[in-house]
């Protein structure tokens, strides 16, 4: 328990916190959990007494090592050496099934593990996801539009998932304490592409376009992405300030303004082509 962390791993140590994090999955008697970086086990443990099927992914080879011997007569746990970045979801999920996930995520690659699980539950994949990483993180992914911290995140999570945060956990609570405080999140994944009449590949792109230098309105961020000042005024949405930020939009004016845009270009591209 005392080796040195290869990987920049803070291991949960607070008892109740753990309890707390399966908690919030709810029953789990018939449910496949997840697990990403399960470390030495702590959640790992209270959750394979609850859940029909676990699937633990670990990178660090010695602490998968360790969970194999630790879990070997319990055949509902399953631990798979690799990285979560790898893994295919699909391939992991039963025939049929859905799944949920929880985890304590790397700092260093929360990101990237978000949209991967924002992928997947797309995909109609993963029901639901307690997950918990640095505060400033999830303040960022439980944004409301109109603060500071609302961005490219927060709209991405806010698209494919109902985000709540649980809560917040000092250094203490972990081994080794690490720098930041970390925040325990449920996401319940509901995708609000069909809901809002856009394609998820285009209107994902379009985010990252609206988002692309938060110092800059967003219409000078669509000028930047190649989008006509003309075609801009005209898909403009009502009500919406014309020096306006993308962290001041709400995603339903954000789904309008990409829609009237779609349109016009495609409209434009047609008068050129005749």
């Amino acid at each position: 328990m005392k080796r040195k962390p290869k990987f920049g791993q803070n291991f949960l140590v607070d008892d109740a916190a753990r309890h707390a994090i399966v908690d919030a999955l709810g029953d789990l008697s018939k449910r496949t959990v997840i697990e990403i970086g399960p470390g030495h086990g702590a959640i790992t443990e209270i959750v394979a007494g609850r859940c029909h099927r676990l699937i633990a992914l670990e990178l660090d080879r010695e602490l998968a090592a360790e969970l194999t011997f630790r879990f070997r007569d319990q055949p509902q746990v399953q631990i798979v050496e690799g990285d979560v970045l790898k893994a295919d979801f699909r391939a992991l999920v039963p025939q049929g099934e859905t799944i949920d996930v929880l985890g304590n995520l790397p700092y260093y690659i929360t990101s990237d593990i978000l949209l991967q699980l924002f992928s997947a539950g797309s995909a109609g994949l993963i029901d639901r996801a307690v997950l918990m990483m640095q505060r400033e993180v999830a303040d960022r992914v439980s944004a409301a539009p109109g603060v500071r911290d609302y961005g490219l995140l927060s709209a991405t999570a806010q698209m494919n998932a109902q985000v709540e945060s649980f809560f917040t956990l000092p250094p203490s609570a972990f081994s080794p304490p690490p720098d930041v405080y970390s925040t325990v999140l449920r996401l319940e994944f509901a995708p609000r592409f069909a809901e809002l009449g856009v394609d998820a590949v285009g209107f994902n792109k379009f985010l990252r376009r609206c988002f692309a230098q938060k110092r800059k309105t967003l219409k000078n961020n669509l000028r930047v992405a190649g989008y006509s000042p003309e075609d801009i005024s005209a898909a403009w949405p009502v009500g919406v300030p014309a020096q306006a930020r993308a962290e001041s939009l709400a995603l339903e004016p954000m789904a309008e303004l990409y829609l009237s845009l779609s349109r016009t270009s495609a409209l434009a591209s047609a008068a050129t082509s005749e």
